[in-house]
């Protein structure tokens, strides 16, 4: 039938030309913007997913530069620890010297501890320098606090303790004791006065865990010389001589030190007639030689078994990393005791991860490195070694003054091993870790997202004959109605 009001081929080859126009114009906008998706219509589904990817991206990112940051921080940290090391090295080349009493003059050794004072003023001021975007790093501002710590604990260590993220988060400790720390122990047979049956001297040998020395004592001696023989080379020997608790009659010689590696070795040498060395304190046969050596303790922190030497424990694991030292002359120092204190707060906190989360953060303790805090109780702390302090080179203690740059230079050297590994380990590999996601989370969204330029321009090529095709086919079909004047001849 011929029409000329309604051209339906007309209509037909305009629907057409508009489709093809449309995905004409969609091919388009998809080859100069690179992207596949442009608006929520290119693909509902494929859109959120796209989004979800790119919001891990800005989280991944973010938690790249956090990690990229906290390096930073450690090796501002670690260089100002560098420099405090080679300044206790220095220390303790002064003390070695000034210990040479006949070869160094009083003036000498005045110079030295002119030049030590300058040393301890130089520690403090680089720890109370040394900071990172206006945050003192080595001042104990990033060292945690605890509250409720009993005496029967002469250290607490606090390297990492991951708190909950609320404003007045703290977190307790349990310490429970197992079984007490032991020293070695040998006793001596001695009376009030030393019987050797009229058979003259004895000569034994006492080792320990810092050297050996040889006592001669006459048949007679009273007991309480020989103790005071024996703890006039204490710091030599590693040992201490003591009436022994249970049987006056005998001495206790005792390892200065607890646990597995301290030991006590009392050997006969010469002129014993009667058994004079015994490994027990009460009864017992005696023994020419008898060796004996302590028991660690056995402790749990937070339930957790306990690394332990002698009196020393810690646990360390993720976000938990706490050391303490039992007094060993403290009730904790025995079976079924128990003690507890809080972590308050304090420590550096990282998020290094993706999400915002506890499980995301990483917590360390920058222990302060001034001169007050260098040290521990043994010995003391660096600033004795100040004119006028107890270890001072001029007219002090040199032993203890050797011990306490021991002590520090074993401490700061601890804090560089840990913050190296903290660096290596968790940052450099979660750096590594988060730079691998962020490649496969942008494969991911680009697979989505991103243009398939090879299947674009195809498309756009049969779009571009289709529009043609059908912009023929709407003239043809514009045309068609005049076939009507043929009729009116």
């Amino acid at each position: 039938m011929t029409r000329i009001n309604t051209n339906v081929s007309a209509m037909l080859a305009q629907r057409v030309l508009n489709t093809q126009n449309n995905s004409l114009t969609t091919s388009l906008e998809r080859l100069s913007t690179g992207l596949r998706l442009n608006r929520g219509a290119d693909g509902p589904a494929d859109l959120i997913a796209s989004e979800s990817l790119r919001a891990e991206q800005v989280a991944i990112n973010a938690a790249i530069g956090n990690a990229q940051r906290a390096e930073q921080l450690v090796n501002v940290a670690e260089g100002g620890l560098q420099e405090i090391s080679t300044l206790l090295l220095e220390l303790q080349t002064l003390v070695g010297k000034s210990a040479n009493e006949a070869g160094f003059s009083a003036e000498e050794r005045e110079a030295n501890q002119l030049e030590i004072d300058s040393i301890l003023q130089t520690i403090d001021r680089v720890a109370n320098a040394t900071e990172f975007n206006g945050i003192k790093l080595l001042n104990g501002n990033f060292d945690y606090t605890t509250s409720g710590v009993s005496s029967d604990l002469s250290q607490v260590t606090i390297n990492s303790a991951r708190m909950p993220n609320t404003g007045s988060a703290t977190l307790d400790v349990t310490v429970d004791v197992l079984s007490a720390a032991e020293n070695g122990a040998v006793y001596l047979s001695t009376t009030a006065n030393l019987d050797n049956s009229d058979n003259g001297s004895i000569t034994i040998e006492i080792a320990g865990n810092q050297g050996v020395q040889q006592f001669t004592f006459a048949s007679g001696t009273a007991q309480a010389d020989i103790i005071t023989a024996i703890n006039s080379f204490s710091d030599a020997l590693g040992v201490s001589a003591a009436q022994a608790a249970g049987n006056t009659d005998r001495i206790a010689i005792t390892s200065t030190g607890y646990g597995e590696e301290s030991f006590v070795d009392v050997s006969m040498l010469e002129g014993a007639a009667s058994d004079i060395i015994f490994d027990v304190e009460v009864a017992g046969t005696g023994s020419d030689d008898v060796r004996d050596t302590g028991a660690d303790a056995s402790v749990l922190i937070n339930g957790t078994q306990a690394a332990v030497d002698g009196l020393y424990a810690r646990v360390a694991s993720d976000g938990f990393d706490v050391a303490i030292n039992i007094d060993g002359a403290s009730a904790l120092n025995g079976a079924a005791q128990t003690t507890s204190f809080t972590i308050t707060g304090g420590g550096a906190d990282f998020n290094i991860a993706p999400d915002v989360s506890l499980s995301s953060k990483v917590s360390m303790g920058i222990h302060a490195a001034t001169t007050g805090n260098l040290g521990g109780a043994e010995w003391g702390y660096l600033s004795a070694l100040k004119s006028g302090g107890s270890a001072n080179v001029a007219d002090g203690d040199l032993s203890s003054a050797q011990g306490i740059v021991s002590e520090a230079i074993e401490q700061v050297a601890a804090m560089r091993g840990r913050l190296g590994a903290f660096q290596r380990n968790t940052l450099g590999a979660t750096i590594s870790n988060l730079g691998v996601t962020l490649e496969n989370t942008a494969a991911a969204e680009s697979q989505i997202r991103d243009t398939d330029f090879a299947a674009e321009t195809a498309a756009l090529t049969r779009q571009q004959i289709l529009a043609q095709a059908s912009t023929q086919a709407l003239l043809i079909a514009n045309a068609q109605p005049q076939s009507v004047l043929a009729l009116l001849g």
